[in-house]
């Protein structure tokens, strides 16, 4: 688990470190929305969910081996039931969702629209009970709100209704993927973050084989040149695997409240990937409502630190 927010974390070497670190898992995230566009209209969104699928796991078992040899930590009925779930939400409905949201929409735009992902924590925890919303948290959701509405405007005026559908998908998977980081962190205090982020993708990964199958069968794999193959190994291993861990390190290091603000600067670099790499152009009412969005979200998420637990930050994005 990540030190308090507060915390001095070690020496300063470190820091610096684990800095660059963070800004290079920033680099890899951002780039990576582009990176599956391509793949996408390669493999095919089934496709590349089926491909995925069947190295997550793998890479899930090396690393519980390289942990704990082949006696891996035991759970209780309960706890395996909750990974199950969370199995279910982070993987087959939230990177399920991700994977056609970014497909039907854009590198930007789905990079805006995941960095709404705190906001829904903030309202999932509400909810629960589990914090009382401010006045300046529940403004921060109001500006975020009008900021995508702003951001979606010109799609919806245009009739892009596809890139609109892209759009409410992340918004939906934004808010699984809120509901997974609530659900995960009793689980990573009792198991550490290592164990529940393995065993989860274990158990949820085999509904995602199953239900993308008939995609996977469709892909003439003897066809994908070395570049696909480089670009999906960059997408699941580097990207989602390596990121998760590397993150990890960077908010133990550094404490998840330094670390968090640099989520920020994630869709700025998928749109400039986006924009050198693809081509994809951004009008002057996309660029205000991406801004609105962003401070919106960084004001529910910051305006009252003193009663705000992490959790919004803890888990890294398993996208």
């Amino acid at each position: 688990m990540p030190s308090p927010p507060d915390a001095d974390h070690g020496p300063p070497d470190h820091s610096r470190r684990a800095l660059w670190a963070a800004l290079a898992m920033v680099v890899v995230w951002g780039s990576n929305f582009s990176v599956q566009k391509v793949l996408f209209n390669a493999l095919t969104p089934g496709g590349f969910l089926f491909a995925r699928y069947l190295i997550m796991p793998v890479a899930a078992a090396l690393l519980l081996c390289s942990r704990h040899g082949l006696h891996w930590p035991r759970v209780g009925r309960a706890d395996g039931l909750a990974l199950l779930k969370l199995g279910l939400v982070g993987h087959l409905l939230h990177v399920g969702l991700v994977t056609y949201g970014i497909h039907w929409s854009t590198a930007f735009s789905s990079s805006l629209i995941l960095a709404c992902g705190p906001m829904f924590t903030l309202l999932i925890l509400h909810w629960h009970g589990l914090e009382q919303l401010t006045r300046g948290q529940v403004a921060g959701v109001a500006v975020a709100c009008a900021g995508v509405l702003l951001f979606l405007s010109d799609k919806l005026v245009g009739g892009h209704w596809q890139a609109s559908v892209g759009d409410l998908t992340l918004l939906v998977a934004a808010a699984f993927f809120s509901y997974y980081t609530v659900s995960a962190k009793p689980l990573i205090e009792r198991h550490g973050g290592v164990t529940v982020m393995a065993y989860a993708t274990l158990l949820g990964s085999g509904p995602v084989v199953l239900l993308s199958l008939p995609a996977g069968l469709r892909v003439a794999w003897g066809d994908v040149g070395p570049t696909l193959w480089a670009g999906l190994l960059y997408a699941v291993l580097v990207s989602a695997f390596l990121g998760w861990l590397v993150w990890g390190w960077v908010n133990a290091v550094r404490g998840v409240a330094r670390s968090a603000p640099l989520m920020y600067l994630m869709p700025p670099v998928a749109g400039l990937v986006a924009w050198a790499l693809t081509g994809e152009r951004f009008t002057g009412v996309k660029l205000a409502g991406a801004a609105l969005t962003l401070a919106g979200v960084a004001m529910a998420q910051f305006v009252n630190p003193r009663s705000r637990d992490p959790v919004c930050e803890s888990v890294a994005p398993v996208d």
